[in-house]
């Protein structure tokens, strides 16, 4: 049967996937679809153009997965560097047809006004792009007062910043819009954890259905697993070649053709709970400490509790979630035991720590045919992974290495 649930859906919950690069202020994207919106609506602009800057606000960092970028970003009004996490935005959404119109927004979300009009960008796209730009910089000012509760002391500050801008960073039109919009407390008290996420439900209410077809669905995971997999160099590539040693294995083990395609797309999708690790613990070459390794450890319960609240997507949510059990219980986040796991989770778990060792990283060279057999016959003899499904890697190893390389 297959899967049974809304694109939109889709898109939006995976958004909460962004937000979790401000590790400790995970509500950056919806803020700022929030603001978009409200600023929309003063403008009178139809219900479709709200939705889509609502959407865009939610999207617009999609280039980022650097804890280090996300603080420049949410530190300094105009950093240089800015320009990079656009571009990277811009080309993971240009060539995917349902979200390419939110490309070129995204490519200038941090010019300023002036230099839209200086290049003669088209009226329509400045004017998203630079709302955008205002919206952010304004939650840039207000983020470290949303844990506290305590930002409606400091909005006049904000709004007087924003009007200073006027003609050089956003255009006269959309500051006169934002100061009408945010003269309200509601305006504010919206952004707040309990409301944002009050108000994203409401707009899921009101989307109009749209049936995810599943190429769809595997390109996502794929522009999602390049967000995840850029986050450090020691990862790059990691979750698409879990996601094709996992397809490989799970056709070796019988499974059916729709089950080894959600099957891939939980491989790329696996590590998405790693956006909210600190750069540093994740490009640490040595031994983690204690709390350093208890940070890594939630990062499967962060993928779980993104991808478990979209319709039909409790199996692609388990299998994804539970690559660091194992069969004798003492793996994480949940402890299962292995008659608790199910096949394709089962083969997650193989196909993840094979891709790892067989992959060059920065402070190591990966592991060659030999070395990698060994090394996962261990394994299974210690009982850490399924033995059957190890043995089914044994078998096909050539393969698999082709596989977890990306190797012609």
């Amino acid at each position: 049967m297959p899967i049974q649930t809304d694109f939109r859906q889709v898109v939006l919950t995976l958004s909460d996937a962004l937000d979790l690069v401000g590790v400790d202020d995970v509500g950056h994207g919806k803020r700022v679809g929030i603001m978009a919106a409200e600023c929309a609506a003063v403008m009178g602009l139809d219900e479709d153009e709200r939705t889509f800057l609502f959407d865009l606000g939610l999207l617009h960092d999609i280039g980022v997965s650097s804890t280090r970028v996300h603080w420049h970003l949410v530190t300094e009004f105009d950093w240089p560097e800015a320009w990079r996490h656009c571009r990277t935005g811009h080309d993971l959404l240009a060539d995917f047809a349902p979200l390419a119109a939110m490309a070129e927004p995204i490519l200038h979300h941090h010019t300023p006004w002036s230099r839209l009009r200086e290049e003669d960008v088209p009226s329509e796209l400045a004017l998203r792009a630079n709302l955008i730009l205002l919206t952010d910089r304004v939650d840039a000012m207000a983020a470290a007062f949303h844990a506290e509760k305590t930002v409606l002391p400091h909005a006049e500050r904000i709004r007087d910043q924003i009007r200073s801008h006027s003609g050089t960073y956003f255009a006269p039109e959309l500051v006169g819009h934002f100061l009408d919009a945010s003269r309200t407390e509601a305006f504010w008290l919206r952004l707040e954890p309990r409301a944002a996420d009050s108000y994203l439900r409401t707009e899921l209410s009101k989307s109009r259905h749209q049936p995810l077809d599943l190429e769809d669905l595997r390109k996502l995971s794929v522009i999602f697993s390049r967000i995840v997999d850029a986050k450090s160099p020691f990862t790059a590539e990691h979750s698409q070649g879990v996601s094709r040693v996992a397809l490989l294995l799970g056709r070796l083990s019988g499974l059916d053709d729709e089950t080894c395609s959600l099957l891939e797309i939980a491989g790329l999708l696996h590590d998405l709970g790693k956006l909210r690790v600190a750069d540093e613990i994740l490009d640490k070459p040595d031994r983690l400490e204690p709390l350093e390794r208890f940070v890594i450890n939630t990062h499967s319960f962060e993928t779980y509790q993104i991808l478990h609240r979209i319709p039909g997507f409790d199996d692609i949510a388990a299998w994804a979630s539970y690559h660091h059990e194992e069969p004798d219980g003492s793996g994480y986040p949940f402890h299962l035991r292995g008659d608790e796991l199910p096949l394709p989770a089962r083969i997650m778990r193989v196909a993840d720590i094979f891709q790892a060792m067989v992959q060059n990283r920065p402070y190591r060279r990966g592991m060659k045919r030999d070395e990698v057999r060994a090394f996962m016959r261990e394994l299974a003899a210690d009982n850490r992974i399924d033995g059957d499904i190890a043995s089914i890697l044994d078998a096909n190893l050539d393969e698999a290495m082709t596989a977890a390389l990306g190797e012609a």
